[in-house]
């Protein structure tokens, strides 16, 4: 069976919107000296101790793909504000390209870059940065207003970028007449209504308590559904990068340690440091199904006969098995006991399949699997594209629980 490909695997095919190379900050008088002391092999530390610099970012590389949401985190001094306010040259970086769509920003002049980022990106802060002054439609309008476009048509488009973010209703209201989940959508309405094809989130949902935080969270997953946007979110909460990104780039000291998606980076930590990162996890909010399912034994084909599918099922020691077509697409279930009511009656095997049996996206987190699997005794299908990639059991969720909890054991 052919097997389907990972996030990352998928991302390589995909086209590539953001391409950074060798990026690097140096704040401070001497950057010249401090990047060749970076050349030479010394770590921040010790060029701050040499020349009074601070090396914010070194040899930052990476490609953003179209539609992904890209998540860059680390702890407090890791540079990760200071690379997403690089990539549209609200910082100026040292040396390296930063390229769009293949046009190099480095290289434009003021004016140049002035209308770039007006056309590309939009940006969505910590601290909501809305007009006291402005109602809820006029503060979601602002950024088309410096744009000039028409009132009729901006306010149209806030409108409708306020219906998205749940705002219907309060159009009308000033910020200090919302709760902060609220200005915050607010603010996220604005990035949306500039239409954008780059939304930079920096620290978005940092300020909000953490039932509202968990809402944005899946707000924003649910409008990233729809719009396939390409998103560049920082976050200093690892929780939050697992749940919203699709790859993560950690950094420490200015240094990337890690890409990957978040799986790779739980299962597989690049070094010591990832792993003190990521050991308190809780691995059932990330793990999926199609990390715990097993290639599929217990099958047949429509077209086998009632005593050829019993044949079958006597072989693989079972009382049910999934059905298929000869390209793998599910049909559905049949036990032993509907066979032999087939061959009773002469009736053809598709007489005996329960078509309306529960599938799983390869997506599906173990924590949702728990409740799927207290409802079915049976192995559950794991379906993609309609076609049937593998099967999940109970014993096999408590078996990855278990190798976890053994992994853990072992680092802890």
């Amino acid at each position: 069976m052919t097997e389907i490909p990972s996030v990352a695997e998928a991302a390589e095919t995909s086209e590539v919107s953001i391409q950074v190379r060798k990026l690097s900050k140096v704040f401070g008088t001497h950057p010249g000296k401090s990047l060749k002391l970076r050349n030479r092999g010394l770590k921040r530390k010790e060029i701050q101790e040499k020349t009074g610099d601070t090396l914010g970012l070194s040899n930052i590389t990476f490609d953003v793909y179209k539609g992904e949401l890209l998540v860059i985190m680390g702890l407090s001094g890791s540079g990760k504000s200071t690379l997403v306010r690089c990539l549209n040259r609200l910082i100026e970086a040292s040396e390296g390209e930063i390229l769009i769509d293949g046009k190099d920003l480095t290289k434009l002049d003021k004016p140049a870059l002035r209308n770039f980022r007006r056309n590309h990106f939009s940006m969505v802060f910590q601290n909501f940065a809305l007009l006291p002054h402005r109602n809820v439609t006029e503060n979601a309008a602002f950024g088309l207003e410096i744009r000039g476009i028409a009132k009729k048509e901006r306010r149209e488009r806030a409108l409708k970028a306020l219906a998205q973010v749940g705002l219907t209703g309060w159009e009308g209201s000033y910020p200090a007449q919302l709760s902060g989940g609220m200005q915050q959508r607010v603010g996220l309405a604005r990035a949306l209504a500039n239409d954008s094809d780059i939304l930079l989130m920096d620290e978005a949902f940092s300020a909000l308590d953490p039932l509202i935080r968990a809402d944005m969270q899946q707000e924003l997953i649910d409008l990233q559904a729809q719009m396939h946007k390409t998103v560049i979110f920082i976050t200093h909460d690892l929780d939050e990068a697992i749940n919203i990104g699709d790859r993560i780039v950690l950094l420490k000291d200015g240094e990337i340690v890690q890409i990957g998606t978040p799986e790779e980076i739980l299962t597989h930590p690049a070094d010591d440091y990832v792993e003190r990162f990521v050991e308190n996890i809780d691995r059932s909010k990330v793990l999926s199904a199609e990390n715990i399912m097993r290639r599929p034994r217990n099958f047949i084909f429509e077209d086998d006969g009632p005593r050829t599918a019993l044949y079958k099922m006597s072989e693989l020691d079972t009382e049910s098995a999934f059905v298929l077509r000869r390209d793998r697409t599910l049909i559905g279930l049949i036990t032993a006991d509907g066979v032999n009511g087939a061959l009773k009656k002469n009736q053809p095997l598709s007489h005996a399949i329960k078509k309306d049996i529960q599938r799983i996206d390869p997506q599906t987190s173990m924590q949702e699997l728990y409740a799927m699997l207290a409802e079915h005794s049976r192995p559950l299908p794991v379906v993609e594209n309609g076609k049937l990639r593998g099967t999940i059991t109970r014993t096999l969720i408590l078996e990855k629980l278990a190798e976890q909890a053994s992994a853990q054991g072992e680092h802890a």
